[in-house]
């Protein structure tokens, strides 16, 4: 039986470190769901602002622990505000087609369309 190189055993506590390591993370947290956009958006108002007055305080692992569990919410909030502006962006191009080619009734049904969803990001 031929012996088993040094190399490998020089790796073997590399291994279990980071076996370890991924042991020790943090349990995962859903967050806040956003199932709508005006969910996001306020979600995503709240928990910017949990974020920055965190972020002037000192980072201890409490603090770090619950920046943790909140970007869980900013995550979810960001996914739907990015998932709804496609498709807002889409929207602004069929007015923008529509206003070029003289169509009135498109340009308002789809302009007010368009205004709906984007007064849910800026008031």
């Amino acid at each position: 039986m031929k012996p088993l190189p040094l190399s490998l055993f020089s790796a073997l506590p590399l291994l279990l470190a980071a076996h370890v390591q991924a042991d020790a993370r943090p349990d995962h947290y859903g967050g806040e769901p956003a199932e709508t956009l005006t969910q996001a958006v306020a979600n995503f108002s709240e928990y910017n602002t949990r974020l920055a007055e965190l972020l002037v305080g000192e980072l201890t692992p409490a603090a770090l622990n619950e920046v943790h569990q909140l970007t869980y919410t900013l995550e979810n909030a960001l996914a739907k505000i990015n998932e709804e502006t496609a498709t807002l962006a889409q929207t602004l191009e069929e007015v923008h087609v529509a206003s070029e080619t003289n169509q009135p009734q498109v340009v308002k049904d789809r302009g007010e369309a368009y205004l709906k969803v984007s007064r849910t990001l800026v008031h």
